[in-house]
């Protein structure tokens, strides 16, 4: 029996799962790190942190599974995006702390890039100035933080999304390479002609040499310091993509993690949004490369979060199917969701959250409920707008992510969208996206394994409510909430 290791390095924690030449997650283990919040709005990670957490993750799952490293085929790579670390090619030690894609501190310059060149960086990128992506975070350490201007003197520096990260540090000949997926979030990279584009990197002051190679998202990249070679690398929503099988133009998922993130596979050709969606690079392999259209939602699993922790109104995140099944329906009351501002098609740095039409007999059912309806408006405003631009009529949701979990949210969705919500019965599908890239690399399985390989735990079916009344009052709060600070 052969194996594969997934590396699954996200926002809060690290995660190692390993998969058996059948698709079977023999075994996972994941460890948390520390979450750094210096001021408000900046959200910043140590990036010893990350590498530590993410060798204890490999270490013990490999322990508890009990193989040995020698059978073990390859390894995949999957990571949150946009995040950026600094580091020195020389001493390999980090410059200072990452700022994670969350992390708010650039607001007034991406306003100030929106009003410029606003259409010139969606032309080329594919994405929106926002705070969100890596270019203005590279700029802000460049002009802020001493130690990545003297390594940028020396010519040492290096800045990587967590991909290079992982791969500099757990390689043996320290690869310094991203791939396309997690290159085409940098807001630095040209997504037609691909590569680095040069117009801005000298907006953002960033010279090539800092950045990495890109590389296929399935490729070779030599042996790790455990001995099996690291053969694919994909950001982790569209290793999610992939793990889901969407191969085919129209076929659509959507992560309910942090936030959740809604991707639609759109072919060979880019999908330019006329209204706020992004334009991404799903994966490339060889000659063949796919684009995919996406829409972020910033908070969504953080939501659960905050009703546990902020508001302390729930003990644990399956509470929230209980508490929503309690009540016939929301009570009239309605929430923006807007606690660290409005990804697509908004991009309103500015938006806070607002929970609105609440009475003396608003119980905790209604605001728990209002929150979920929150995920499921947010998402169907999102993939009608897909629809739209795309000229693609959806036909099934394939959902993954923590919050899934809550079968009443997974129902209200089918019935918000007015189609399947599809439930994959291997719950790790973004680490499974990166074996799966891994494992064609090395020739374990070939495309036409993969395209066979998905089995649905559940279809969700919808009841014929798609909760009209409901949406239109919530798009009334959400507007409510936008623009807050003018």
């Amino acid at each position: 029996m052969s194996y594969i290791l997934a590396i699954d390095q996200g926002t809060s924690s690290s995660k190692a799962v390993l998969f058996d030449e059948e698709f079977y997650q023999v075994a996972v283990s994941q460890e948390e790190f520390r979450q750094i919040y210096p001021n408000p709005g900046r959200v910043e990670h140590d990036p010893r942190d990350i590498i530590l957490s993410t060798m204890s993750s490999v270490e013990n799952v490999v322990s508890d599974a009990r193989v040995s490293y020698r059978e073990i085929e390859a390894i995949g790579i999957t990571n949150q995006r946009e995040t950026v670390v600094a580091w020195d090619a020389i001493t390999g030690q980090p410059l200072c702390n990452a700022i994670v894609w969350q992390d708010r501190r650039t607001t007034e310059r991406c306003k100030e890039l929106r009003e410029k060149f606003g259409e010139k960086i969606h032309l080329k990128t594919g994405l929106m100035p926002d705070p969100y992506f890596s270019a203005t975070k590279m700029e802000w350490m460049l002009q802020n933080v001493p130690a990545v201007q003297e390594a940028a003197k020396r010519r040492t520096l290096r800045f990587g999304t967590i991909d290079s990260w992982l791969v500099w540090n757990l390689t043996r000949e320290k690869r310094f390479v991203c791939d396309y997926s997690n290159a085409s979030r940098t807001m630095l990279f040209n997504i037609q002609e691909l590569k680095w584009d040069r117009e801005l990197l000298d907006m953002f002051g960033i010279d090539e040499e800092f950045l990495p190679k890109v590389v296929d998202s399935c490729n070779a990249l030599g042996a790790s310091i455990y001995g099996p070679e690291i053969a694919g690398i994909a950001g982790d929503q569209q290793a999610s993509l992939f793990g889901q099988t969407a191969f085919s133009r129209g076929d659509a998922k959507c992560t309910y993690g942090t936030g959740s993130f809604i991707l639609m596979n759109t072919g060979s050709e880019p999908k330019y949004s006329r209204h706020g969606l992004l334009t991404t690079i799903g994966w490339k392999l060889g000659k063949d490369i796919i684009y995919a259209i996406e829409g972020s939602i910033f908070a969504s699993g953080a939501l659960i979060t905050w009703l546990k922790e902020g508001l302390e109104i729930i003990a644990s995140p399956s509470e929230t199917e209980s508490l929503a099944r309690e009540v016939q329906d929301n009570g009239g009351v309605y929430f923006s969701g807007a606690l660290t501002g409005l990804g697509a098609p908004y991009w309103d740095a500015s938006a806070r959250g607002t929970l609105i039409g609440l009475t003396r007999g608003t119980k905790k059912g209604h605001i728990v409920r209002a929150v979920l309806e929150y995920i499921t408006f947010r998402t169907r405003e999102i993939l009608e707008l897909m629809e739209e631009e795309t000229g693609i009529k959806l036909k099934k949701l394939l959902v993954d992510g923590g919050v899934t979990r809550n079968n009443f949210l997974m129902e209200m969705q089918a019935n918000v969208l007015g189609i399947p919500v599809d439930r994959s019965l291997i719950k790790e599908t973004t680490a499974l996206g990166a074996a799966m890239l891994s494992g064609l690399c090395t020739g374990l399985w070939d495309m036409e394994v993969l395209k066979n390989r998905r089995i649905s735990e559940v279809e969700f079916e919808p009841s014929g409510n798609r909760m009209e009344e409901e949406f239109s009052k919530w798009k009334e709060a959400l507007r409510r909430s936008m623009n807050w600070e003018r």
